[in-house]
């Protein structure tokens, strides 16, 4: 896999948990990150969902996951699961 990856530039990767499951081999992980509030300066967490395609579609809800940028594979749809971290 790194050898795709070198070839064809740097992809973004995110790790989250798999909030829901829309049908055949979608979808949807909800990934949080922490940052400063850039004018009250306390830590907020902030939370964004990806539809995401789900090959094998072995993933349940729940199950924390890591997802990589890909080509769009449907009008929503632009990341793939690359790895279940169970």
């Amino acid at each position: 896999m790194s050898t795709e990856t070198n070839n064809r530039g740097a992809r973004k990767v995110r790790k989250g948990v798999v909030a829901s499951k829309m049908g055949a081999k979608s979808v949807v992980v909800t990934v949080s990150y922490r940052e400063r509030h850039p004018v009250y300066g306390k830590v907020v967490t902030r939370t964004k969902k990806y539809h995401v395609h789900d090959e094998a579609d072995t993933a349940k809800v729940g199950d924390t996951v890591t997802i990589m940028e890909t080509r769009p594979l449907s009008a929503t749809k632009r990341w793939r699961i690359v790895a279940d971290a169970k």
